[in-house]
């Protein structure tokens, strides 16, 4: 059991029944530098068709740097024998998906994401796949 060190992230995880899910720096979400706490129709107004996957996010990450975080992480997860439980959020949970998949982060921007959301990433034989993906409950 993971979970990022926001408090976001971590207080989803203690609500969940896990408070004492590992705290992990690579589930930490995207840095936005300068653009965080800003709308994407405020950055829009400086950047014309900006988007997180394809603009530069000044004084923060690249979707590369995201995705190193995230493949440091993957590739521990891959070693496990057995499953784990990530709690994170949207963006980040979206360039997982993406290099689970073996995908460009980018690809991430095909993953939407709710709050509060279940999904399961695993195995078909031993190719990655998505299980289930923004689901309000595993039921």
């Amino acid at each position: 059991m993971l979970t990022s060190p926001l408090s976001r992230a971590s207080e989803t995880a203690r609500l969940a029944g896990f408070p004492d899910a590992e705290r992990r720096d690579e589930l930490r979400e995207w840095n936005y530098g300068a653009y965080d706490g800003r709308t994407t129709p405020e950055i829009r107004q400086e950047q014309p068709g900006w988007t997180i996957w394809s603009g530069d996010v000044p004084e923060g990450e690249s979707a590369d740097e995201v995705a190193a975080r995230v493949d440091r992480l993957l590739d521990e997860l891959r070693a496990l024998d057995g499953d784990a439980l990530v709690f994170a959020h949207g963006h980040l949970l979206r360039v997982l998906a993406a290099r689970w998949l073996g995908l460009d982060p980018r690809e991430g921007r095909h993953f939407a994401l709710d709050p509060g959301t279940v999904s399961v990433l695993g195995y078909e034989r031993e190719t990655a796949v998505v299980r289930l993906w923004n689901a309000r409950s595993l039921a």
